[in-house]
Formats: structure tokens, C-alpha cells, sequence
């Protein structure tokens, strides 16, 4: 997936959470395997090359574009699983694996109050990570590299999710699905939150190619749903109930 991972668990026996995360780490790899469309040989590729058919597929395959397809439901078309004509659901599959990667370690290692699972600043919080000490996540200013736009806190709740989805760090990788061309917009930055990164992830990315207007509209429709944007113009735009999560 071409990005950093990073995972903090608080609680259960240190032998058990090792292992755990070990396994969340082979079962991230094995994603990038499956997933990968720099890989010839991964399932998505020979896919989209007619080579395989869906339901000789790993499992994940049929689940990722199932999920995939309700993203693009949603979003009115503005996710979407198609590049330059060929199958490419990778918009989807880090917030799914970081998701799931998160959720193994807290089902699997017993007396784990908290876990935090970071892919490439998209992080999946669960529990917490100590009494009265809720998970807080910084939010990048595109502006002013190492300044943050705003902190994030997971007070009160069991699980939350924080993407985002901007050109500063990867330049223009978000695609307009209308043009099949790089979103012009103008928007530096979106994020979300959400209790699952795999929904927050999609629309972080859905937000940003609609451009701060819509993209603020169509965020706030959302139940469950906060976002805060940044544009060009140094203007920040939030959703009406994210100041509950800041602090």
C-alpha cells in the first residue's frame, strides 16, 4: 500500500499482543498482495485483466467491492472504483485494512482497553488508552508543514475513526470520476471523522473531489459524519457538529 504503519496497543499480556500484531501485520501484507495494482500478479490485477473471475477470488475481494460499491452509492458517484478504464478499489483498502487490521488485535488479546492502528495518517482508534484518557489525533495544516489544523479527541466514544485526503503530501492522486482526470479543486485538504475508517477514508476522498462547497454539503448529510476542510485561500470550513470532537 505504499505507506507507513503503525499500531499502539494499551492492555493484555505483551506475548499475546505481539502476536497479534504480527498477524495484523502479515494480514496488511497479504492486502497489498491481494489488492496491489502495481502487482501483476495480485488477484485485483488478473481481475481487471479477465484472467480470474470474482468468485475464484479470495473472500476479500467480493467484500472490498462490495463496500466499494455501496461508497460510490452514497457518494453519488464521486468514489469510485474505476481508473483509466481498469478496476482499481486501492481508494478503499487502506481504511478497510487498517480497520480490520485494528479490530483482530482488540478481538483477539484479552484485557485490551485501547488500540490505535495508523496507516499513512488514517488511524482507527478503539477503547481507549487509559482511564480517563482519551486517543488524540493531530490534524496536518497543508499550509505549514509540521503545524498542526486541529486535534482530534476520541472522548466518549468506543471507536472513531480520522482520514484525510489532500494534495500537500501526495500531490493531485485524487481523481475526478466525471473527467477520469486529477480533481481540480479547491480544496487543499478534507478530513473526516467517523466511527469507521473504512466510510471515512471513502469520503474523505469523495469530499475533496467535490470542492469545498459541495464537499461541506454532502459531509454534513452524513449521519455519524464530521468533516473539516481546508482551501487554497487559507479558509477553513467544518461540519456543524465537529467541535464536539476537538480537543
Amino acid at each position: 500500500m505504499g505507506t507507513v504503519f503503525s499500531f499502539d496497543v494499551r492492555g493484555g499480556e505483551p506475548g499475546s499482543v505481539r502476536t497479534a500484531v504480527a498477524e495484523a501485520v502479515a494480514g496488511l501484507h497479504r492486502a497489498d498482495e491481494v489488492f496491489s495494482t502495481y502487482r501483476d500478479d495480485s488477484e485485483v490485477s488478473r481481475l481487471a485483466r479477465g484472467e480470474l473471475a470474482l468468485d475464484t477470488c479470495a473472500p476479500e475481494v467480493a467484500e472490498v467491492l462490495e463496500l466499494a460499491a455501496e461508497a460510490e452509492r452514497v457518494s453519488d458517484g464521486w468514489f469510485s472504483t474505476r481508473y483509466e478504464g481498469r478496476l482499481d478499489p486501492t481508494g478503499i483498502v487502506k481504511g478497510w485494512a487498517v480497520e480490520r487490521a485494528a479490530r483482530r488485535i482488540a478481538a483477539e488479546v484479552s484485557g485490551v482497553r485501547g488500540v490505535s492502528v495508523n496507516g499513512g495518517g488514517d488511524v482507527q482508534l478503539l477503547g481507549t488508552p487509559g482511564a480517563a484518557r482519551p486517543w488524540r489525533v493531530g490534524v496536518s495544516d497543508p499550509l505549514r508543514p509540521g503545524g498542526l489544523a486541529a486535534v482530534v479527541s476520541a472522548a466518549g466514544a468506543a471507536e472513531l475513526a480520522v482520514a484525510t485526503s489532500g494534495s500537500a503530501e501526495r500531490g493531485a492522486h485524487v481523481v475526478d470520476p466525471r473527467t477520469r482526470r486529477s480533481a481540480v479543486t479547491d480544496l487543499l485538504s478534507v478530513t473526516v471523522v467517523a466511527p469507521r475508517l473504512t466510510w471515512a477514508d471513502c469520503w474523505a476522498t469523495a469530499a475533496f473531489a467535490m470542492g469545498a462547497r459541495e464537499g461541506l454539503r454532502w459531509l454534513e448529510s452524513l449521519p455519524g459524519v464530521e468533516g473539516l476542510l481546508i482551501t487554497a485561500g487559507d479558509e477553513v470550513r467544518c461540519t456543524g457538529g465537529l467541535a464536539a470532537w476537538l480537543g
